[in-house]
């Protein structure tokens, strides 16, 4: 199974309710309002962890849900704000919301973070409505709901070189020949299930080196989702160098060798402009010696550069290596495939529509009208004129009364069901 793609259900923390109290203590009988305000509901961030790679924490948790604030008290005391909730996502996660398909984050750096759902603002208590006129106000603010949404996560490796070919060409065995990577190697197709990353050390001290991604084998058709291709064709994107290694073994390594740039092609064309190191491999094998030089003149007929190696007998390996450092030194600036959305507004200012139910109610819907109906104390009178100068504001009055609403008729609006009156 691969775990380079997960959809998560998102939902940030409901602000606290705000307090309706006053003060009332020995010899004050009559003291103000003193409720305070509720606490900020937590966010939902997602953050990079520069030590994954893969998507593997989200097989069996797809639902990540943050706290709610606290509740306002008495003596003006501030609700607590609760902490945000973080999602720890690998290096080269791309964040979308699924509804819409619109980017929210591309994020390739360490510990970069991204907030894809905030928290609920807490309510206001009734110390914050007190005036001239209304010293003992009976109204306070439930907290705003917080945001949910739905997104998906995909996983495009970052590496410099991507190492790319035929299923059995030996790739992992390349990677595995020169990094300290470990991926699993059979001689059968489909070996590695999901891309590998290694890296490669040009100097003694370690100081120049190598990120290289194996990438899976592509096969034909593999811009269409056959064989394994299309959940791999994505990690090629992010690198800047190409080594293609060709099976020594194939029938015939130029059809491969063609077929694969075909794909790669087909599935962003941009892949196909990329600088590209060709490699006939398993040159430790006496047919594979023969075949080389037919191989290396048509090749180079074609203006690729190209040389023989054994991954195996880890012949020529270094010298593909340094190849591949100097294409990387002149290749230009890694592409930027993603690009972050300015501005993300948590809801729609002002837009609402208002439907008949088969019942006959009138069905008020949009969230910054449903998002006033939470945060109402429907409880008290005060709160409930409030709620009505909002509907006034808002336009919905207006609305309700073109749509033929009259006294007595139920209108839905959220969660909650009211009786329209004059």
């Amino acid at each position: 199974m691969v775990f380079d793609q997960a959809t998560l259900t998102i939902r940030s923390g409901d602000g606290g309710d705000g307090a309706v109290h006053f003060r009332r203590e020995k010899f004050i009988p009559r003291g103000g309002p003193d409720g305070g305000d509720g606490g900020r509901g937590g966010d939902v961030i997602i953050t990079v962890d520069a030590r994954l790679n893969t998507l593997l924490a989200f097989a069996h948790r797809r639902k990540f849900i943050a706290a709610n604030g606290g509740r306002g008290g008495p003596k003006d005391m501030r609700g607590k704000s609760a902490e945000p909730l973080l999602i720890a996502v690998p290096p080269g996660t791309v964040v979308r919301d699924a509804a819409t398909g619109d980017l929210l984050g591309d994020l390739t750096e360490p510990n970069q973070t991204l907030v894809v759902a905030r928290g609920g603002r807490g309510g206001r208590g009734n110390a914050r409505f007190a005036t001239a006129q209304n010293q003992a106000p009976r109204i306070g603010e439930r907290g705003a709901p917080g945001e949910e949404l739905t997104v998906e996560l995909e996983l495009k490796l970052i590496a410099d070189v991507g190492i790319v070919g035929v299923p059995n060409a030996g790739k992992s065995t390349f990677l595995a020949s020169v990094t300290a990577a470990k991926p699993k190697i059979a001689p059968y197709p489909f070996t590695t299930l999901q891309p590998n990353l290694g890296v490669a050390k040009l100097d003694e001290a370690g100081e120049q080196t190598l990120v290289l991604a194996d990438i899976p084998g592509l096969i034909e058709g593999a811009h269409r989702g056959v064989g394994l291709g299309f959940d791999f064709l994505r990690h090629v994107q992010r690198t800047r160098v190409l080594i293609h290694l060709l099976d020594g073994l194939s029938a015939d390594p130029l059809a491969d060798f063609s077929q694969i740039n075909t794909e790669l092609a087909l599935f962003d064309e941009r892949l196909a402009e990329k600088p590209q190191l060709v490699a006939l491999n398993k040159l430790d094998l006496p047919d594979v010696q023969a075949r080389w030089p037919a191989l290396q003149a048509e090749l180079e007929r074609r203006g690729y550069s190209v040389l023989a190696i054994s991954a195996v007998a880890q012949t020529g390996v270094r010298e593909l290596l340094f190849r591949a450092a100097q294409a990387l030194a002149a290749a230009p600036a890694a592409p930027v495939f993603e690009d972050l959305p300015v501005y993300r507004p948590a809801f729609d200012a002002d837009e609402f529509t208002i439907t008949r139910e088969p019942d006959g109610a009138f069905r008020v819907s949009g969230k910054k009208i449903e998002r006033a109906a939470r945060m109402t104390y429907w409880e008290y009178d005060q709160a409930v004129l409030r709620f009505q100068r909002i509907l006034e504001a808002l336009g919905v009055r207006r609305g309700l009364e073109a749509a033929g609403v009259q006294p007595g008729d139920t209108v839905r609006i959220g969660e909650f069901e009211l009786e329209w009156s004059d």
